[in-house]
């Protein structure tokens, strides 16, 4: 790609976007690594890391299998650096480490740290499974409980939630998604209690088929276990900044990333205050790199004004590519 067909889609501030849990589906990534050789090579280097060929349960296992918390996290995470490593090889380094920031959604944020260059990815894939098996076993199946409130003010939510946790159960803000989208994870029955409170305050309310209670301290043990596991693990400094789920800030110093990732498995994930704050930097158009468009379906709804492309097949690269010429 030369100077000028560069130009044409850098031309303003950009960000790369990165999804979590909930985008995974069986036939991810098979295209992407059909089609590109350094997309092969990440998928080589997933299985090679966890043992076992994480590639063909993307490609092509059973949706059960990958549906387990402990499968999805590192295939999600590898098929987002799969398409990255793609767009590396077809619009160049400078495009790619162009960007002005990095953020992804909950394990999104660790896509964007190997992005960042701040984590090796074969380190980073390794986490997210360990990552995934410890929130699975946190907290015995039936005992936690998510729901997505709508149409309620953040601060209504806040208040259903502190008045439900009675009883030694709690419950609390998991996600704000943004355009009025607030999930909320805990004990079930106090998830229940919020549910009952926000459709009598004429919100809507919607259980969630989740595996278990994530960002919320029930979760307590999975951050334990992640902390101890990132003892054993390196953090570069970041050549592009990120900025982190748990404060929506911008982050530069590889000294706080250990510490943010622990946080953000008991906190809530501030997606729309995070959107709101790379707007704020002057970034106007994104990329979500990685399988689906579920990130760019939370930022029509935060800011419209921010222009979001999907990169995560061959035809989106390929889309970017006429743009670029």
């Amino acid at each position: 790609m030369n100077a000028s067909s560069e130009s044409s889609i850098t031309s303003s501030p950009y960000a790369f976007l990165f999804p979590g849990q909930g985008s995974q589906e069986v036939g991810m990534g098979k295209a992407l690594a059909e089609r590109y050789p350094a997309a092969r090579e990440v998928f080589a280097a997933a299985d090679e890391a966890l043992g076992f060929a994480l590639s063909e349960l993307c490609f092509a296992g059973e949706p059960a299998e990958l549906g387990l918390t402990a499968n999805t996290q590192p295939a999600i995470l590898t098929c987002s650096i799969a398409a990255l490593a793609a767009l590396r090889s077809e619009l160049g380094d400078a495009f790619v480490d162009g960007a002005e920031v990095c953020l992804g959604h909950s394990l999104g944020e660790f896509s964007a740290l190997v992005a960042a260059g701040a984590i090796d990815f074969a380190d980073a894939v390794r986490l997210v499974r360990l990552r995934g098996q410890a929130m699975q076993e946190a907290v015995p199946a039936g005992v936690g409980a998510m729901a997505a409130i709508l149409k309620l003010d953040a601060d209504v939510v806040e208040e259903l939630c502190q008045a439900a946790s009675t009883g030694g159960e709690v419950v609390s803000p998991a996600n704000e998604n943004g355009g009025g989208q607030i999930v909320i994870a805990g004990h079930a029955g106090a998830v229940d209690r919020v549910v009952a409170g926000a459709k009598a305050a004429k919100g809507r309310a919607i259980p969630l088929k989740v595996s278990a209670p994530f960002h919320c301290s029930l979760m307590t043990p999975a951050a334990e276990r992640l902390a101890a596991a990132l003892e054993e693990v390196s953090v570069s400094p970041l050549r592009i900044p990120i900025i982190n789920n748990v404060d929506a800030a911008l982050n530069r110093d590889a000294a706080q990333v250990k510490g943010d990732l622990v946080r953000q498995v008991t906190e809530r994930v501030r997606w729309e205050a995070s959107v709101r704050s790379a707007v704020h930097m002057g970034v106007a158009r994104a990329f979500e790199v990685g399988h689906g468009r579920a990130l760019a379906g939370l930022i029509k709804r935060i800011d419209r004004t921010l222009s979001v492309s999907s990169v995560g097949s061959p035809a989106d690269i390929d889309v970017l590519k006429d743009g670029a010429s």
